[in-house]
């Protein structure tokens, strides 16, 4: 039998989270009376409790629990462990709960990780000890399926640009190795595992996601040294004829947004993109959509690169994003931030499979 008395004192905890999320998210639930009582309560009172804690959590996905956390204040680490060990007592489980459990311990071990770890110190018994006040004392002794996370990892730091990572298979290999988990994803060794490889992906996409946005900049700097003063960016949802100034000042503003691990809506694909456009107008990529004229066609097809997420823009938002950048409103530039955001369930770092990758080489070959 659960105790009682740490159950409610948990839920009492967890409630003025959870009706912030439900505020923010519009999730249309009257609020719990229950709560409102002092002392410990009859059992039917915190199973009323619970069960109101629990119609939020199916309304709750993990892309909005994502967003929330990564731009709220309300969270302290002790309401992470709270949320954690909420999700962990559940006994029935399901894709989304795994996302949610998966996200929320990477996020707590992130928070509390020393901004100069070095990845080769974030090691197992490094990432159980940073878990501990979580999941407690864990034996580490790791199955040997777990070394595929291992794997996936290896593969991603072999990446060379962030389009590589989103779309060299290496998202779908950590994905799959989730997913076949099953219901040994939740076994402690496994959760310091996954948590360990998701901090580490972080990391890496990060790396990767600096160096595109370097690249772009010193391509810019070439291009304005040749005297070139405008290039065509349709691709990455601005004008045919975007001018270097403009393009400069709006990747500073992206070194700043940068700077937040994860915060929610960046423009990952424009970034992908832009730093196509201006391989382009070097001459070292593919050629541009220069032939085009902004029909449906022309439209670049991307998937949702979540993240930290993370998420991929659409094109729609990603024109706003870029419009907030042109204006230096930061109103309008966190609209863009939010609209950017996936708005199905998807996973962390996730290409959604439903929608077709977009390949630029092949998009060329048929124009001409």
């Amino acid at each position: 039998m659960p105790d009682l008395a740490a159950v409610w004192s948990t839920a009492r905890r967890l409630y003025p989270i959870y009706t912030e999320l439900a505020r923010e998210f519009t999730i249309d639930l009257p609020l719990c009376p229950a709560m409102d009582g002092e002392g410990l309560p009859s059992p039917e009172v915190v199973e009323q409790a619970q069960q109101w804690l629990n119609a939020v959590d199916e309304r709750l996905q993990v892309h909005q629990l994502r967003q929330f956390l990564q731009t709220s204040s309300v969270i302290e680490p002790a309401g992470l462990v709270d949320l954690v060990q909420h999700f962990l007592s559940k006994t029935t489980r399901s894709d989304g709960m795994r996302d949610k459990i998966d996200f929320l311990l990477v996020q707590y071990f992130s928070q509390n990780a020393p901004t100069d770890l070095d990845d080769n110190s974030a090691d197992m018994a490094y990432v159980a000890a940073g878990l501990e006040p979580v999941l407690g004392k864990v034996e580490l002794k790791t199955p040997v399926w777990l070394n595929a996370v291992d794997r996936v990892l290896d593969s991603a730091r072999r990446c060379r640009s962030l389009d590589e990572l989103l779309h060299g298979g290496v998202l779908e290999q950590g994905r799959k190795a989730k997913a076949q988990a099953g219901d040994l994803f939740y076994l402690p060794v496994s959760l310091i595992a996954f948590t360990r490889f998701g901090y580490l992906m972080r990391r890496v996409f990060f790396r990767l996601m600096h160096a595109d946005l370097n690249k772009i900049l010193d391509g810019l700097t070439e291009l304005d040294a040749k005297g070139v003063e405008t290039i065509d960016c349709r691709r990455a949802q601005f004008s045919a004829q975007e001018p270097i100034l403009r393009l400069r000042m709006i990747c500073q503003s992206w070194k700043v947004m940068f700077q937040a691990e994860y915060s929610s809506g960046q423009p990952l694909r424009m970034l992908v993109d832009l730093r196509a456009s201006v391989d382009a107008a070097l001459g070292s990529g593919v050629a541009g959509e220069g032939e085009e004229t902004g029909s449906d066609d022309s439209e670049p097809k991307v998937g949702h690169a979540s993240a930290a997420s993370a998420g991929a823009s659409t094109p729609a938002a990603a024109s706003l994003s870029a419009k907030a950048h042109r204006s230096g409103s930061k109103a309008d530039a966190k609209s863009a931030s939010q609209a950017s955001i996936p708005s199905g369930d998807v996973a962390e770092f996730e290409v959604a499979a439903a929608v077709p990758e977009w390949d630029a080489e092949s998009r060329a070959t048929q124009k001409k």
